[in-house]
């Protein structure tokens, strides 16, 4: 319970910082207006479209406290209950100019171990046996010879799966798909990997520069060294991994690349004029190759300014605005468009009735975390409305902060 009630308050410390509550419970709590949008995206991507064998890149972005990482940690959650596996990091802690470091990371926190032993259990399902029956800490093939079917028959019937799902995928890099039928076949017993080879084999596919491709080649693998010209390829090859360890898809999150900008205060200046211009190249090569991917939804936050700013923002890079400005000239909110504009949202859908809903849900929060709340008047939510439409904070942000701070005196 004292865990509990510490989640929760630091869950309120970061709404008034005007960050997303890392607490599910209590994002779900305090979710108002939003949870409109978040549906809509639920309901025609991560249930239909994407499942479905559909790829697509969308664009959130609105002032600061519009509700960006809210969305974003929304469909996380909402993502896993659905059996996808999720992605999410920031542009201050992962460099975006080069695209082998976007993939590395979107690979880690996909746990290659992990989704190779969903596609072991895939095969062994396929080849007319139940995973869960055969335990911990063994093998298929463990569990075949136990029954007498440890023959050449059954490790052939496992070298042609291994052959189909991998090497013969036309969806999978060559050297990819090697790397996975190796360990692959490893988890299933058949053909077994000495530890060495093993762990030379993971430490290539994690981007581990030591690695000599000559070591490789041993194991009869033709390995290239991972850049940023074969990474997006890689990525195609990732997704295809994903949808064939059982996930519906792979939902991947980068969030604040207002960075590009170097304004953060307090921030060391990180990104040159070239960095950036990388940076906007790869999002350009992700748009052009985003059709060739399967099961992947990329959900890319920023601040408004990173496409206001003619000088260093999207339009200063005309390749890539070419391919996105047409998405931008709508006079109304439009729930299909690659952009979505959190301010332009809050203007058509929060009006003070969902603003005073939008307190009472935050209110009732904090009575649970035993701290004095009442929510807004209808009066109180018109000042908060008028005050964000010619503000710069974003009006989820202001309503958050007027009842964390005390309510109605700080109106």
């Amino acid at each position: 319970m004292a865990e509990q009630w510490v989640n929760r308050e630091e869950g309120l410390r970061r709404l008034l910082e005007g960050k997303a509550p890392d607490n599910q419970a209590l994002l779900r709590e305090v979710t108002v207006g939003a949870d409109s949008l978040t549906d809509f995206l639920s309901e025609q991507y991560l249930k239909t479209y994407i499942p479905q064998g559909g790829s697509k890149i969308k664009f959130v972005t609105g002032r600061p406290g519009s509700g960006k990482t809210h969305i974003a940690q929304t469909l996380l959650a909402e993502a896993e209950n659905q059996g996808f596996l999720t992605v999410s990091f920031s542009a201050r802690t992962v460099w975006l100019h080069d695209f082998r470091e976007i993939y590395l990371e979107i690979l880690r926190q996909c746990g290659m171990e992990r989704t190779l032993s969903g596609c072991a259990r895939q095969i062994t399902r396929e080849l007319g046996y139940d995973p869960d029956a055969i335990g911990p800490g063994r093998t298929l093939m463990d569990y075949l010879a136990e029954r007498g079917e440890g023959d050449p028959l059954s490790k052939g019937e496992i070298r042609a799966m291994l052959r189909k799902r991998f090497t013969r995928n036309p969806r999978l890099d060559n050297t990819f798909a090697g790397c996975c039928s190796l360990l692959t076949g490893d988890l299933l017993g058949h053909p077994q990997l000495e530890n060495a080879s093993r762990e030379l084999i993971l430490r290539y596919l994690n981007g581990d520069k030591t690695v000599k491709l000559a070591q490789m080649r041993a194991l009869g693998l033709s390995a290239s060294s991972i850049t940023k010209y074969n990474a997006r390829h890689l990525l195609r090859s990732l997704c295809e991994l994903v949808r064939m360890a059982g996930y519906k898809g792979l939902l991947i999150v980068i969030d604040d690349l207002e960075m590009l900008l170097n304004r953060a205060a307090g921030e060391p200046m990180r990104y040159t004029k070239l960095r950036r211009e990388d940076t906007y190249e790869s999002i350009r090569q992700l748009i052009d190759d985003i059709d060739s991917m399967q099961g992947v939804l990329f959900l890319l936050c920023f601040r408004r300014e990173l496409m206001d700013d003619d000088s260093y923002g999207m339009k200063s890079y005309q390749a890539l605005w070419m391919r996105i400005q047409n998405e931008v000239v709508s006079t109304r909110f439009n729930r299909f468009a690659d952009i979505i504009d959190l301010d332009r949202f809050a203007d058509e859908n929060y009006g003070t009735e969902t603003i005073c809903e939008m307190s009472r849900k935050l209110a009732y929060a904090l009575m649970e975390a035993e701290r004095e709340a009442e929510p807004l008047s209808l009066e109180q939510a018109r000042e908060l409305r008028e005050r964000a439409e010619f503000g710069g904070l974003g009006l989820p942000y202001l309503v958050n902060r007027t009842m964390l701070e005390g309510g109605a005196s700080h109106v």
